[in-house]
């Protein structure tokens, strides 16, 4: 049900977009007032979610670790898995990054109908969501042609190079394909596994129809509206430079769908669970280096405790002490 809902809200918001391109009042919202509102809505909630996160306080050390800690000099300590040090939780970050180290090394717990509990690797998992998020880059980069002119020469060498096999025009890139098999294979997994499905939500579902229509409408943009590209890059140049002029009249209708899937997915990015890309940077659990048995580390908002040692406490009752046989450790004289 859940899946059914967030198909139909994408389907909607496709529909609403080919309707709405049908006039031109329609093509500036969709063209020029949505895109900028939702970039708008976008940076200020990444920055209102960052600095929520920066602000919240971390008094422990709690970081994640799965590997013997610094100690004694003879016990050799693992400089990645737990690091003491700021190099090591750098190096240990990136490798989260970039190769999603943790996710590689993730289990799954399956009850058999024997009643034992078998925990078995992921390792397709770890492949679909690095694929998928790999590919995304790649994808993004690419897309920065239209906002740059001239384009730097970073980003013609790759799309060059994800376009490597190209045999005719319009050119094909590795990386669709790549995206779309890892989006294909984490849509399946929560539509598929019974229990990856029960905890799905229609917050789960649909940024992935979004992803869905968003490389639907490309793809049939790129492939079947090949005129396209220079009106796009012109409209896009306008909304990098804010020069509000009339989108261009030869742009097609689909070309508004995949437009407005893509400024939702923008807006919709703050408050959903796509926040991790920063909110990784951010988790004490990851960020932190475990040092706490080299450094004591207090609370810094408790207050300050008057206390009463043991030495304090000797000399108040030493006597009362002495005379019930309880030892002591200092004698007066």
């Amino acid at each position: 049900m859940s899946a059914l809902v967030s198909l139909a809200a994408a389907c909607v918001l496709a529909a609403a977009a080919l309707a709405g391109a049908a006039f031109p009042a329609g093509r500036v919202a969709l063209g020029q007032v949505l895109p900028i509102l939702a970039f708008l809505c976008f940076v200020a909630g990444v920055a209102f979610r960052v600095l929520l996160w920066a602000r919240a306080p971390v008094p422990f050390r709690i970081p994640t670790t799965c590997g013997q800690q610094k100690s004694l000099p003879w016990i050799r300590a693992n400089a990645v898995d737990n690091p003491s040090s700021g190099i090591g939780t750098i190096a240990r970050l990136a490798l989260e990054v970039l190769f999603f180290r943790s996710l590689f090394r993730n289990t799954q717990s399956e009850l058999r109908p024997d009643g034992r509990l078998v925990y078995t690797p992921s390792p397709w998992l770890w492949a679909g969501a690095l694929a998928f998020h790999g590919a995304l880059c790649v994808i993004l980069l690419r897309h920065l042609r239209f906002f740059l002119n001239p384009v730097p020469a970073p980003l013609i060498a790759l799309q060059s190079a994800d376009g490597f096999f190209q045999v005719a025009l319009p050119a094909l890139y590795a990386s669709t394909f790549v995206f779309l098999g890892g989006m294909c294979f984490l849509l399946g997994r929560r539509l598929v596994s019974a229990s990856v499905r029960y905890l799905s939500l229609p917050q789960d579902y649909f940024p992935l129809f979004l992803f869905l229509g968003i490389v639907a409408t490309g793809l049939w943009v790129h492939f079947f509206e090949q005129s396209t590209a220079a009106p796009a890059k012109e409209l896009a140049l306008g909304l990098a430079n804010l020069s509000f002029a009339r989108p261009p009249a030869d742009l097609p209708a689909v070309f508004f769908a995949h437009l407005l899937l893509a400024s939702v997915l923008l807006a919709w990015i703050p408050g959903s669970k796509i926040m991790h890309m920063a909110g990784v940077f951010l988790s004490p659990t990851r960020n932190l280096a475990n040092n706490s048995r080299a450094v004591r580390h207090v609370n810094p908002w408790n207050p300050d405790v008057e206390v009463h040692t043991y030495a304090e406490y000797e000399d108040e009752f030493r006597e009362k002490m002495k005379g019930a046989g309880i030892p002591v450790e200092k004698e007066t004289k």
